[in-house]
């Protein structure tokens, strides 16, 4: 009797292992998973942990403060791109968190971002350039004062291992000026 108990364990046990390996079957009438694309592709290139130099212009100053910082991105489920960034900014520990993908209805990539020296969220829009290798678009949100800002958001992959980040938007005399620079260096 033991025997058939271990033996009809032992089958079910398979039974659940092979259902795991195996995604569920859509109910139905509902749509299929999604499953990752050529867009996705371009996410993958920001997996890992990266080496960061920030340069924040304020109006007025000749030159930028400059801070170190860290950001570690994983892909989850090979369609969303999550990162945690920490930093020094301005004398205060720095953490923000960002998710991004590529949105097949508006066929552009979107983003969130939340972080400490903010209440409220952050959105972005971008396409994305292969010749230039470059993903150009817009970032919405409130500022430390909390007035809403919408700004140029512009990321260029220099080469596998170095990207850099440029914010730039309206300054006080309603002329485009760079807010924010970052270069990220990736760890081996």
């Amino acid at each position: 009797m033991r025997m058939k108990l271990v033996a009809l364990c032992a089958a079910f046990a398979a039974t659940l292992a092979g259902a795991q390996d195996k995604p569920a079957a859509a109910p139905p009438g509902m749509p299929a998973t999604p499953k990752a694309g050529p867009e996705h592709e371009i996410l993958k290139h920001d997996v890992g942990t990266w080496d960061a130099t920030v340069e924040s212009f304020m109006p007025g100053d000749a030159q930028p403060m400059v801070s170190k910082g860290v950001e570690t991105n994983d892909l989850v489920g090979g369609l969303w791109l999550v990162t945690d960034f920490k930093s020094d900014m301005m004398g205060q520990p720095f953490l923000g968190h960002g998710v991004s993908g590529w949105d097949p209805n508006k066929k552009r990539y979107v983003g969130t971002w939340v972080d400490t020296m903010s209440t409220g969220l952050g959105l972005s829009e971008s396409t994305y350039d292969a010749a230039t290798k470059t993903m150009t678009g817009t970032f919405e949100g409130p500022d430390p004062t909390g007035q809403v800002m919408k700004m140029k958001a512009v990321v260029v992959n220099k080469d596998p291992d170095t990207r850099v980040f440029t914010m730039s938007g309206p300054g006080p005399d309603g002329k485009d000026m760079t807010y924010m620079r970052i270069t990220y260096v990736r760890r081996k």
